[in-house]
């Protein structure tokens, strides 16, 4: 393979020939192999979209000329179009604060520019990464920066299918609502209820969640852009604040406004924590139903078998036609890793120290992947188990005539002690509740079937 050799402020680094990157994307290869995935494409489209705005606004400030800012711009185009891709290269998780990965992308668009230019890979005395591509800015601010519009990117691909299972649950709360059955708490049998009554409890459930979702990507509106390292704005020409993030927000076609406290911008982690807490929640939310469903179609003939679920492949390698929920158990795996990467967001937004916290990396790889495997899969686990489940309305209404905890519906007119000994009697004979308050004189037929109705 053959080489050239960059050089940065410790030396010269050895770096392929082809390479669109540079001498310290060279240097993080060797010291980030973590994840053994290069960073989030939509971390990477956010970086080349602010490169491309400051670009613009040092050109409009009169502080970087036409030529060199044309170049960097037109290289950003080409790369946000689908080309160079390849070459960002730095681990997801990599120095504090990102720096590692903003000087990947400053080096490749350098490069880019160089080409567009006229000129080699790696001669940075026309077009330099650190003082033209990353002008008036600092990792200190284009990270977090970039970390909350990747973030709106996936949570703009979230919300509408949260919108869909809503209305799929709705629709599946209306055509259960006329099956009754037997009610639950503690895992005991309890007072009925319909089975649209606990779908619809799960609308507002999810409901609820996605509310809070909504709430929190509003708190990442605001960006640090322009605050470079301290949230001070030094080395920023005048105007270029506005001029930046209104650029930003223009092209990416995000919400973006200045956030009024810079410091803030850059100290607290405040906004993203915020949505990982709101998915957390919607997890917990999405695990217990995903647990209910799996209780209700355990069976068929030794679990409660009150509903049935689609077959979407073989339910076992060695017994035959055996049916699993098996989306419902993957929503559950999914549930459990958003709460675990939850957990790290949370104790990284505390580690952040005076001016600056630098665990962007590692919170932002386990938001997006919390995201991502959420958008992925709620399509499927909407369409494919929660459109398709049925009601065994057999099942349910022997469940409702067999259960002696429908005494509780007696007990107001005969008492809590006789309907005690009521419930024990049925237990030990498997006489229904109806028939044995008729026998016993307790109540005539029409009595006990007002109530009980």
């Amino acid at each position: 393979m053959s080489v050239r050799y960059d050089e940065d402020s410790l030396g010269k680094v050895e770096v392929p020939s082809e390479a669109y990157y540079g001498a310290f994307t060279a240097r993080a290869l060797k010291q980030y192999q973590v994840t053994g995935h290069a960073s989030h494409p939509a971390l990477r489209d956010s970086f080349v979209m602010i490169k491309r705005s400051a670009a613009i606004a040092n050109m409009r400030t009169n502080s970087l000329d036409t030529v060199k800012g044309d170049a960097i711009t037109q290289a950003c185009d080409d790369i946000l179009n689908g080309n160079l891709t390849e070459w960002f290269v730095v681990d997801m998780i990599n120095s504090g604060a990102g720096t590692a990965f903003n000087m990947n992308t400053n080096e490749v668009i350098a490069n880019a520019a160089l080409r567009i230019l006229g000129k080699n890979l790696g001669e940075y005395q026309h077009l330099h990464p650190n003082d033209h591509v990353n002008m008036s800015q600092s990792s200190n601010d284009t990270y977090p920066t970039a970390m909350h519009m990747s973030i709106l990117m996936g949570a703009n691909k979230l919300m509408p299918e949260l919108n869909l299972l809503i209305r799929s649950l709705q629709s599946k709360a209306e055509e259960f609502s006329k099956f009754r059955k037997i009610g639950r708490t503690h895992l005991m049998d309890a007072l009925p209820l319909t089975l649209g009554d606990e779908f619809a409890a799960y609308v507002v459930a999810v409901t609820k969640c996605t509310k809070l979702v909504q709430y929190t990507i509003k708190e990442l509106y605001p960006v640090a852009l322009g605050g470079t390292a301290v949230g001070s704005g030094a080395n920023t020409p005048d105007g270029y604040r506005s001029i930046v993030i209104s650029e930003l927000a223009n092209i990416s076609s995000l919400p973006l406004v200045m956030e009024p406290d810079m410091r803030h911008g850059l100290q607290s982690r405040f906004a993203a924590a915020a949505f990982s807490g709101a998915l957390r929640g919607l997890a917990a939310e999405l695990g217990k139903i995903s647990n209910d469903i799996r209780l209700m179609a355990s069976g068929p003939m030794a679990g409660l078998s009150e509903i049935g679920i689609p077959a979407v492949h073989a339910g076992s390698s060695i017994m035959p036609g055996k049916v699993n929920p098996s989306l419902a158990e993957c929503m559950n795996m999914i549930c459990y890793n958003v709460m675990g990467n939850d957990a790290s967001v949370s104790m990284a937004a505390g580690a952040g120290q005076f001016e600056l916290n630098v665990m962007l990396p590692g919170m932002l790889k386990c938001i997006l992947e919390s995201t991502d495997m959420l958008y992925r899969f709620i399509p499927v686990f909407r369409a494919n188990l929660i459109e398709g489940l049925t009601a065994n309305t057999a099942r349910l209404q022997s469940d409702i005539q067999r259960s002696p905890v429908i005494v509780t519906l007696l007990a107001p007119k005969i008492g809590y002690q006789k309907s005690a000994q009521l419930y024990k009697e049925s237990l030990a004979t498997g006489k229904t509740i109806r028939d044995l308050a008729i026998s016993l004189n307790l109540m005539t037929a029409d009595e006990v079937d007002e109530l009980l109705s």
